[in-house]
């Protein structure tokens, strides 16, 4: 039976839940509180990222935390703040970031994000779109033995995973990466990532959602939700009221928000994360991490973004001048002869990531209502993680088996 779909969200992952319910015949609309043009969506590091098999809540990270708190140019920052909401995603981080949480994650995410890679490919060779995909792997530069022993632990754990890593000299990093002068010892390379420019994706998917009768419903507030029993019968937006068969709530950082409305508990924080465009050839061929400075590169069309940081301090879009330059310097420290721009440094932007407190994404149906469904959660790997999630998504309203478990997704796990 087709029915009607409500969307909340329009980033990576509301669209690819867009996209596999017009492929099987649904009437879907989006709706989202900005135009389309921007958001964590547009200025993230572009990665599908079978390599980030450890959740951000694992051993250490709380550790480290404390350790940053108080450098402003840190990798990881957290803003305390005495609100409830806060309060008690942090006590929940704590609590699942254990050797234990991190043991039963790994395989989760890792089947995730093929299923996520295996999807980009197949939209890549029907011929509706023509986006930018490379499938060049994913190097872990590091500067310190201290750091790549760390990375090479991570990486003797992924190879336990069956995927195929790489333990590189300085020299040999250099053989496959010719044109860039490398500050480093080594790298740990993974063979198994591949690379996008959102900014060219994006837009793509958009046109097609709408030539395929979706509709697209910009800078739309949403202020209130009617419910009766066990089904959530419309939404009420700052411009009209929306009824549906069935909703979807992937709004991102603000989709904990929109939960409450629901009288749903689904935690999550605002992680904001920082993008430095640099339009002049820079030599970069291949996505790279620069381990200690936990910045990520990425040669995309036209441009390489430099893009990092993980600072928890709620939902908000102010620019922090000295996290930006960071980024800068760590970028320029590893590449010798890289000079970022003043300008390019100028017009850096950010976006919010939704971290849940255990690392891992909220897929799946609610039991308090029957026709909802939440997709939300994915932290960094929001743009590795859509089309898996999109097409899990679908196949839960469709009422099919889903492609994998959901084991981990479940969205009442903190109730």
């Amino acid at each position: 039976m087709k029915k009607e779909v409500v969307i909340i969200g329009g980033g990576i992952i509301g669209l690819f839940c867009a996209y596999y319910l017009q492929q099987e015949g649904h009437q879907v609309s989006i709706i989202d509180k900005s135009d389309f043009t921007q958001g964590a969506s547009f200025v993230n590091a572009g990665y599908i990222t079978p390599s980030h098999i450890i959740p951000l809540a694992s051993p250490g990270m709380i550790t480290k935390g404390l350790k940053w708190m108080f450098n402003a140019s840190s990798p990881f920052y957290v803003k305390p703040r005495l609100e409830k909401d806060f309060l008690k995603w942090s006590w929940l981080f704590k609590k699942s970031a254990t050797t234990k949480h991190v043991a039963h994650s790994i395989p989760i995410i890792k089947d995730l994000n093929l299923l996520s890679r295996d999807l980009y490919e197949d939209l890549k060779k029907v011929n509706q779109f023509d986006f930018h995909y490379e499938r060049k792997g994913l190097l872990m530069c590091y500067q310190t033995d201290k750091e790549g022993e760390a990375e090479w632990e991570m990486g003797k754990r992924a190879i336990q995973e069956g995927l195929h890593v790489q333990h590189l000299t300085k020299e040999e990093v250099k053989r496959i990466e010719p044109n860039v002068q490398f500050n480093i010892k080594g790298a740990v390379y993974f063979d198994s990532d591949a690379h996008m420019t959102p900014t060219n994706f994006m837009p793509q998917m958009i046109a097609f959602l709408k030539g395929k009768g979706v509709q697209c419903y910009a800078n739309e507030e949403i202020t209130d939700f009617q419910f009766s029993k066990n089904r959530v019968v419309s939404v009420q937006t700052s411009k009209q009221t929306f009824t549906a068969d069935e909703f979807i709530l992937s709004a991102g950082s603000w989709s904990s928000l929109l939960a409450k409305k629901l009288q749903l508990q689904i935690p999550l924080e605002a992680g904001k994360g920082y993008r430095i465009d640099v339009k002049e050839s820079t030599g970069i061929t291949i996505p790279a991490i620069l381990a200690e400075a936990k910045v990520a590169v990425t040669p995309m069309q036209g441009f390489t973004r430099f893009a990092g940081t993980m600072e928890l301090g709620g939902i908000n879009h102010k620019i922090n001048p000295k996290r930006v330059l960071a980024i800068a310097k760590a970028a320029e420290s590893f590449y010798d002869g890289l000079k970022i721009p003043s300008g390019a440094i100028a017009n850096a932007a950010c976006g919010l990531r939704p971290c849940s407190p255990d690392g891992l994404p909220y897929i799946g149906k609610t039991s308090k209502y029957l026709n909802l469904t939440i997709a939300t959660g994915h932290a960094m790997m929001g743009w590795s993680l859509g089309p898996a999630t999109g097409k899990l998504v679908s196949e839960l309203i469709e009422e099919k088996p889903t492609s994998m478990p959901l084991n981990g997704f479940g969205v009442e796990r903190f109730s």
